[in-house]
């Protein structure tokens, strides 16, 4: 039987893999900065290595055979046709240009941690023009192969089948609501005032109550650890999860709602059925619905005032001082009125959920007229502008810091991903209106710190379910309707216009 090969191969293939996720988490968080140059060779060579394991030609024999067998496992099929498709993208793309690209990547992102802090994007410019070259290639590599459009290619990375034409059908379904929607939040939180909590907060204090937060709605430390990095993401293996997050002494609401965002992500991957743990079918389904567990756990849950029931103690005994000088802060009714304020901002990482679609939306077009070539890398800041202008009436004029380099995505070479943030806070929100279904109690087993019962719905519905279905499907069978705009909407009237 040609199957068994199959899964041998890619059980070797998964060890280079958690190989690869475990330095690029170490070129993030701890590497010496000096030692950058070298560890993009390193790093490049290793995905050329998992680029000839993908493109091995014994692979084509196998899956040729294995789909003929009969007596697979549903979990089985699904994993040959998994399979099937990344050897398709992988043998569409050259191997010297999987290494000139990973290089670049490397490269730029390492430059960006230090050009972004100094406002620099003249010299970050050339740096990402290099990276958009090569993705360009690339993308026209995969579409021709693949039979998609560039665009849609690269985000068939991210999100499988996803296309432009559907999103677009999505987004104009946003944007039919949510301009008017800001203003009417915006308009009624005018009167309401949320007092800021004042610090400092010690940084000490600020990751025990991350991770005591991060253990209390179902993250297991044995598993994984929280760091920090220039950018919060939550990497690594399934085994072995990496969150990172950055702190600022004056203000903890941003690192801990980061943390429990991240920690979304973590639940999803310590989820995952074990085994199949080396398979492509046990990965994840996606990245919209990765970011719909990571907004579920932070805007469906953690921006809630049930949620807050249970955090305000806690709160208070990490940062006992800030909470004695100031008791009106640390209530209840503050922190959520604090923690669902609407703010046109210039910050993607820590906008409000009502706005953070705005942000997105910009990014989108930007990204689609850099890879079909209609814009150049040189008038990226003029775009952001006028699209922060448009959609949020916020100028960033020459401010690339907080403006157009504000993201890891561009110079790490993500294009394709952004739109999967929105396509998340959307599948939050059903699935967590699907939740509530299931167990009407919910939000008082949150104030109590009960997340079993939620965990419970997710780990059935979505986790252990790892890529057995497409997206579509996995949602249809979690929520009883494929992906409906609705549900996000009338989650952001209830929340922002009704309570």
């Amino acid at each position: 039987m040609s199957y068994p090969a199959l899964e041998q191969h890619f059980r070797r293939l998964g060890h280079l893999q958690h190989a690869a996720a475990i330095l690029g988490w170490d070129e993030a968080v701890i590497m010496p900065a000096a030692a950058g140059a070298k560890r993009a060779e390193a790093m490049a060579t290793l995905q050329v290595f998992i680029h000839e394991q993908l493109t091995d030609p014994r692979l084509g024999d196998w899956l040729a055979k294995a789909t003929q067998e009969t007596g697979l496992t549903p979990f089985q099929a699904a994993n040959v046709r998994e399979i099937q498709r990344l050897v398709r993208r992988a043998q569409a793309v050259s191997p010297e240009l999987v290494e000139r690209s990973a290089n670049a990547q490397l490269r730029s992102e390492q430059a960006w941690r230090r050009l972004r802090a100094d406002n620099d994007f003249a010299g970050f410019a050339p740096l990402l023009a290099e990276v958009i070259t090569l993705k360009r290639e690339l993308a026209a590599q995969l579409a021709s192969a693949l039979g998609l459009t560039p665009y849609d290619a690269l985000m068939d990375e991210y999100e499988p089948g996803l296309k432009a034409a559907a999103l677009d059908r999505v987004f104009a379904d946003v944007r039919a609501f949510l301009p008017s929607l800001i203003e009417q939040v915006i308009e009624r939180q005018r009167g309401e005032q949320a007092i800021v909590p004042r610090g400092p907060f010690p940084i000490a204090a600020q990751r025990a109550l991350g991770e005591q937060m991060m253990q209390a709605i179902g993250f297991d430390p044995n598993h994984g650890r929280l760091d920090v990095s220039h950018h919060p993401f939550c990497g690594g293996v399934p085994s072995d999860v990496r969150i990172t997050t950055r702190y600022d002494e004056s203000d903890f609401t941003s690192a801990l709602m980061g943390v429990l965002h991240e920690t979304g992500h973590a639940k999803y991957e310590q989820g995952l059925p074990q085994d199949w743990m080396m398979q492509p079918v046990g990965s994840a389904r996606g990245m919209a619905m990765h970011e719909g567990q990571s907004l579920c756990s932070e805007m469906q849950v953690s921006r809630s005032r049930a949620f807050l029931e249970f955090l305000v103690p806690h709160v208070a005994h990490a940062f006992p001082a800030a909470a004695a000088a100031q008791p009106e802060a640390f209530t209840v009714d503050n922190l959520y009125r604090f923690f669902t304020r609407v703010e046109r901002s210039k910050i993607r990482v820590d906008a409000d959920e009502v706005t953070y679609p705005c942000h997105i939306l910009v990014r989108y077009g930007i990204e689609r007229a850099l890879i079909d070539g209609s814009l150049t890398v040189a008038q990226i800041p003029e775009a952001w502008d006028a699209g922060m202008r448009e959609l949020l009436a916020i100028s960033t004029g020459d401010d690339h810091r907080d403006g157009c380099m504000q993201d890891v995505h561009w110079p790490a070479g993500a294009f394709g991903y952004f739109p999967t943030y929105t396509l998340g806070a959307m599948t939050a929100a059903q699935l967590f209106q699907a939740a509530l279904r299931a167990h009407p109690d919910l939000p008082a087993q949150i104030a109590r710190g009960e997340f079993a019962p939620l965990n419970a719905f997710l780990r059935g519905a979505i986790w252990s379910q790892a890529s057995l279905y497409d997206g579509e499907a996995l949602l249809r069978r979690a929520t009883g309707e494929a992906l409906n705009a609705r549900h996000f909407e009338a989650h952001l009237r209830t929340r922002y216009l009704s309570s």
